[in-house]
């Protein structure tokens, strides 16, 4: 690794130039790397330089033979955390497993969770996304009971304080016949007026009469109200697809402007080859987003006491993206009832992730669901493909090369808006560039 302070006038804030591999696909340009070799994990040697707290130069390095010993990343953005109950796995454990057993450690948790417990999941989170190189969160709050107005408005001054430091979207997740009663046209107001996300639960069993009346209701409140939804939907082990399917079927009948994204979408992947095939397509043309959550999925789906399940349930990645519906991968739960381990960190979700869902580095496709595709599904400006422009916000990771920096655990260094983040000031007010557009 070489970083030049020297070459040019360093008092120029928010500068640095440095030499580094990135992967190819990760290069907005093709230009800059006219004629460069990309080594057999898609990594290519380049120098970065930025000013300003944004990039205007990337170039092949002078001297082919050196290779860098870091390899640069943009900030990741999480597509699906729930902030709140992270960290409450001591007062709310699930020692079983199981997706019922999670389900009532949960609901008690809820029930009793202050706001002091609240403020430190959150805040606990945010502080470890941060120093692990994570720019922008999605996360889904329960939002039901007599404290949701409470919870929503410390969660709006958490916000406000974190803004200079990762960009914050919230997701109302609540029963989905909840939107169709008084209390719930207030909550979707004030979610539509922050910029948020109206959600909701479809699983089985479910009553298919009522599920198709409260999903077309919500998606004609978040129309009327230009709010985008989020559901978590068919994550089961039963009843294949069936979620999406009454998705389908409401929105075949109604007009929709908004985005819609479907989290976790499981049970998807019991279904024939052809069946997945054709669903997905149909998806596709109703611009449907799809984030897959592999390590929560895995640990709550397909569980027999005392027999290994060959089954587990998981989002059909390729299938989808061959449609071309964009898919991205989420953390979900950080040491909750959920899922009782990780820590926000988007390196050791991608060396978790990978093996479960045989994604792969080195590919596209592989990196997008962890990178592009994340930012794409929270609309941020800026989806994290490098190039001349860009912000200056990189993870760079101590590691020349894949296998090694998602075996070893990798030393790395935050860029943030052009500085490294181990060196500003305390007191430094930051301007990111993760705003919603």
């Amino acid at each position: 690794m070489t970083l030049e302070k020297e070459e040019f006038n360093l008092s120029t804030k928010a500068s640095g130039r440095i030499d580094v591999l990135v992967p190819r696909c990760l290069i907005g340009e093709g230009a800059n790397i006219l004629g460069l070799t990309v080594d057999f994990e898609g990594l290519c040697s380049l120098q970065v330089e930025w000013r300003h707290g944004k990039i205007c130069s990337i170039k092949g390095l002078k001297d082919a033979s050196k290779v860098p010993n870091e390899i640069l990343l943009p900030r990741f953005s999480e597509p699906h955390a729930h902030l709140d109950k992270a960290f409450s796995w001591s007062r709310a454990p699930n020692y079983k497993g199981s997706y019922q057993e999670a389900l009532v450690a949960n609901l008690n948790d809820y029930k009793s969770r202050s706001q002091g417990q609240l403020l430190f999941s959150v805040e606990k989170s945010l502080n470890l996304a941060l120093v692990n190189g994570i720019r922008a969160i999605r996360s889904h709050i329960d939002s039901f009971g007599e404290n949701v107005m409470r919870d929503w408005d410390l969660l709006e001054d958490i916000r406000k304080k974190w803004r200079d430091k990762i960009f914050l979207q919230f997701v109302a997740l609540v029963p989905l016949e909840f939107w169709q009663t008084y209390e719930g046209e207030l909550l979707a107001q004030r979610v539509a007026l922050n910029g948020d996300l109206l959600g909701g639960v479809i699983a089985p069993p479910f009553n298919k009469k009522k599920t198709i009346k409260s999903l077309l209701h919500l998606v004609q409140l978040a129309n009327r109200l230009n709010c985008d939804i989020d559901l978590h939907i068919d994550e089961s082990q039963s009843c294949p697809a069936a979620g999406v399917k009454l998705l389908l079927e409401v929105l075949g009948h109604i007009k929709n402007e908004i985005s819609i994204t479907c989290s976790h979408l499981s049970s998807m992947a019991l279904l024939r080859e052809k069946s997945i095939s054709n669903l997905a397509k149909a998806m596709a043309e109703k611009k449907l987003n799809v984030v897959a959550l592999p390590l929560t999925n895995s640990w709550l789906l397909g569980r027999n006491e005392r027999s290994t399940s060959i089954k587990r349930p998981l989002a059909p990645i390729f299938q989808l993206q061959k449609a071309g519906v964009v898919v991205s991968v989420g953390g979900d739960n950080v040491n909750d009832a959920w899922f009782p381990f990780t820590n926000f960190d988007p390196i050791n979700l991608m060396a978790f992730s990978m093996p479960i869902a045989h994604l792969t580095p080195w590919e596209r496709l592989g990196l997008s669901p962890f990178t592009s595709s994340a930012a794409s599904i929270l609309n941020l400006q800026w989806d994290g493909v490098l190039q001349k422009g860009s912000p200056a916000d990189f993870v760079l990771l101590d590691s020349n090369s894949w296998v090694k920096a998602l075996s070893e655990r990798p030393k790395r260094r935050v860029v943030v808006n052009g500085e490294f983040l181990n060196e500003l000031p305390k007191n430094k007010k930051l301007t990111f560039n993760n705003s919603h557009p």
